[in-house]
């Protein structure tokens, strides 16, 4: 009889081990996040990066491997400098490229007061004092070209100029490039200074002539985003520009130069805003990826040359995924970064005569093994102008029909940024399924990949046929039976957060509970406080002070959250990061305040040391949850 209780003790505990679980915060920050470095050399490994976050330390530690094309074994690698090409270095290997930042504006109380060496003033006599998360303090970003042979021969590309490359606040060593003849580098800037930066989105292409010293702006004239110049062996140069200055959502294109003439590849392909791209090794055509239906894929498009003959795109890969980055090309073999709703990123190979896919890596494999998985599935919605617009559903795990269930509307942020089978680390689908809810997150009005009209309609309409978009979604939704209508709520962050804040006046008590993170609530204190005022000048249509103008009124009066809060009824819990300099930290307080105010059941969780995202793992904790105590409670 012992022996038979220890049997069955020790089954139970077999069974419990391979158990499925539903996916938490905690587990959700065991996850490890992969990037791809590069192919190497001789064509036969993919270098790539592990980044293990510690929760405990509240930091990540990385690691790099190498792995066969050949057989799939994976190794670890401490230095990768002797696989991968280093593109810093000029085809001929005489000069290397580089970057630090060069003191030119005085702006900090020091420059100005020397002896006062312990303050912490700063002076401004022009806008764009602080972008993103970082106060201006007269440090520009430079390029360098140093001699190899010898180091004292550097040259400052920028000469002294208060222009950023890499340009700020994302640009990195892809916004300078070697020729590959190596005569030339092309970098991007935008040569504006103060206000001028602020309210303008116009970097340009500039070409340094090693021999000569002399810069040539290769795209004068082309007024909106020039970026990521990328030559092909043939001295080709493609780069992604938008047409509009002051418009960041315009439809992104792929632009080629040949030293005679610029052909733009994808112009005639209305719904193609390209994301990334690389040139074929060949170079006579490019691999990009671009949103398509709610989910990024591979596309190539031909490149004829000086032969009068149309580009000609192809779509490679089909499927409910997204492919987020093209890391390489190996013969036939494309290696890409690949995720959907249930996986992190991994790196796969695609075969570029028929679009076949190979997972490379299997750095998560036994995470998901042992992690109920949700099922999600495309829904399409009468809009009330009669458009079919897509949706996502993701169903809890274990999901029974039978069963009734708490039902979140996801509002995407942008506003104008795809909503794709993306894998969050805060806005997580997988992860709000797992906690028991059914999550809809509709392709709304402003989302590329549907063509450029819907794209562009929530400009200047913020509060207009979009939010109409969102009621037709959770009112299709809730016909099902499984919904229960006496339990949704609504969240997002950015715009979504506004999305939040607006429907909160206008949802006549379809919401139980709100939640906002680092979304707009005052159109007007948003001009007055944003760092990019290009944004606001485009989407609201102006400056509150121009009392003629019907549109900038307009957004002001019908568009704007602070108008609608007498209206509010519902709890809501707002996020806030301190360093949220594009959504800056009065948005949050002003709702915050509104609501307990007004007596609604609220909570404010701040966060003092993040930007418009949450970077910190343990501050990642708490946000997640707050986000499940809140529906909790109030759900």
């Amino acid at each position: 009889m012992k022996n038979l209780t220890l049997l069955i003790f020790f089954f139970c505990i077999c069974i419990n081990s391979n158990a499925q679980q539903n996916l938490t915060p905690e587990l959700l920050w065991k996850i490890k996040r992969v990037s791809g470095l590069g192919v190497s050399k001789d064509k036969k490994y993919v270098v790539y990066n592990v980044s293990t976050p510690n929760t405990e330390l509240n930091k990540s530690s990385s690691k790099k491997y190498f792995i066969s094309l050949e057989d799939g074994k994976s190794f670890p690698i401490n230095n990768s400098d002797s696989l991968l090409q280093d593109n810093s270095i000029s085809p001929d290997g005489k000069f290397q490229l580089s970057d630090e930042a060069v003191k030119i504006k005085k702006i900090r109380g020091e420059d100005y007061y020397p002896a006062l060496t312990k303050s912490n003033v700063y002076i401004f006599d022009n806008l764009n004092n602080r972008h993103w998360d970082t106060w201006e303090d007269g440090n520009f970003d430079h390029v360098f070209i140093t001699e190899i042979a010898n180091p004292k021969n550097k040259i400052d590309l920028l000469q002294n100029e208060p222009y950023d490359c890499p340009t700020k606040p994302f640009g990195g060593s892809e916004d300078y490039v070697w020729s590959s003849d190596s005569k030339h580098v092309v970098y991007v800037t935008k040569k504006k200074y103060g206000t001028d930066y602020a309210i303008s989105t116009n970097t340009d292409l500039y070409s340094y002539d090693i021999a000569t010293g002399k810069t040539t702006n290769i795209t004068e004239g082309m007024m909106g985003y020039d970026i990521n110049p990328s030559f092909n062996k043939k001295n080709e140069l493609a780069w992604l520009s938008m047409r509009r200055d002051g418009y960041e959502a315009d439809k992104q294109d792929i632009i080629v130069w040949n030293g005679i003439s610029k052909m733009n590849l994808t112009q005639n392909d209305d719904k193609i805003h390209v994301e990334g791209f690389r040139w074929n090794d060949d170079g006579n055509s490019i691999f990009f990826y671009a949103p398509v239906d709610g989910t990024l894929q591979l596309f190539e498009v031909t490149y004829p040359g000086l032969k009068k003959i149309m580009p000609q795109i192809k779509q490679i890969t089909r499927g409910d995924f997204d492919i987020n980055g093209i890391i390489g090309q190996a013969g036939n073999f494309l290696i890409v970064s690949r995720t959907d709703m249930n996986h992190a990123t991994e790196i796969f190979t695609i075969d570029i005569t028929n679009g076949s896919m190979n997972q490379l890596t299997h750095v998560n494999d036994a995470f998901y093994s042992n992690i109920n998985l949700s099922k999600t599935e495309r829904r399409f919605i009468k809009t009330t102008d009669g458009k079919n617009m897509l949706a996502w559903v993701i169903y809890p795990p274990d999901f029974n029909p039978n069963k009734k269930y708490p039902t979140l509307l996801y509002c995407q942020g942008g506003p104008q940024s795809p909503l794709t089978q993306f894998y969050s680390f805060r806005w997580n689908f997988q992860l709000m399924a797992a906690n028991g809810y059914i999550v809809i997150a509709p392709n709304r009005r402003g989302m590329p990949g549907h063509g450029t009209e819907w794209n562009e309609s929530i400009s200047k309409d913020w509060g207009g046929q979009v939010m109409n978009d969102y009621l037709s979604t959770i009112d299709d939704i809730s016909k099902e039976k499984y919904v229960d209508t006496s339990r949704r709520g609504c969240v997002g962050a950015s715009y979504g957060g506004y999305s939040v804040f607006y429907l909160a006046g206008i949802h006549n008590n379809r919401f139980k509970t709100f939640i906002a993170h680092d979304g707009v609530f005052d159109l007007r204190s948003m001009m007055g406080t944003t760092e990019e005022l290009w944004f606001t000048d485009w989407d609201f249509g102006g400056r509150y002070w121009e009392k003629n103008n019907t549109t900038v009124q307009n957004s002001l009066i019908n568009f704007n959250p602070i108008e609608k809060v007498g209206n509010w009824n519902t709890p809501i819990l707002i996020y806030q990061g301190g360093k949220d300099y594009r959504v800056p930290i009065e948005q949050g307080l002003q709702a915050f305040q509104a609501a307990q105010l007004r007596g609604i059941k609220s909570k404010l969780v701040y966060m003092p040391d993040e930007n418009h995202w949450v970077l910190s793992s343990q501050n990642a904790l708490i946000w997640q949850n707050e986000f499940y105590k809140w529906l909790k409670e109030t759900l």
